[in-house]
């Protein structure tokens, strides 16, 4: 089956690494340009995958994510972005969630990352709102692979 959307999140850049970038950021405005810096290294989905129904509601920005249930059984997740930040936050997610199967993907609290990397409790609540939702549109989605 070929990947809808290749990115570097979950293979070339896993959680270890996102670990070590983000513990010597001790100021937000460190993180925030971090953050900045993994949106950058998100490539841009197609427009064809820009669709209505791929679109997150309850986001401050425009979000798209879409996934794959590939041959293995596991899932490919790919997504987009119009604003920086939150771009940055789902290349998080998607460096969390790649490449793993429909249970792990249930199991797992994305969101213990996010206040790891010092980045959860430093989100304005309309971010945090659309992290959440985020995370809510990955859960439904290995649910309905299961």
């Amino acid at each position: 089956m070929q990947i809808l959307a290749p990115h570097p999140f979950g293979s070339d850049i896993n959680t270890d690494q996102l670990v070590e970038m983000f513990s010597h950021k001790t100021l937000w405005e460190d993180r925030y340009r971090q953050l900045i810096q993994l949106a950058k290294q998100l490539p841009a989905l197609p427009e064809e995958l820009k669709q209505q129904q791929l679109e997150l509601r309850g986001c401050e920005n425009r979000v798209w994510l879409g996934y794959q249930l590939m041959d293995n059984g596991t899932l490919h997740f790919y997504g987009d972005s119009e604003g920086r930040i939150v771009k940055g936050i789902l290349a998080i997610l998607l460096t969390q969630i790649e490449g793993k199967t429909p249970v792990e993907v249930i199991a797992l609290d994305p969101l213990k990352l996010f206040e790891q990397l010092g980045i959860h409790q430093q989100l304005s609540a309309s971010r945090s709102q659309g992290l959440e939702s985020l995370v809510s549109a990955i859960k439904k989605a290995a649910e309905s692979c299961q």
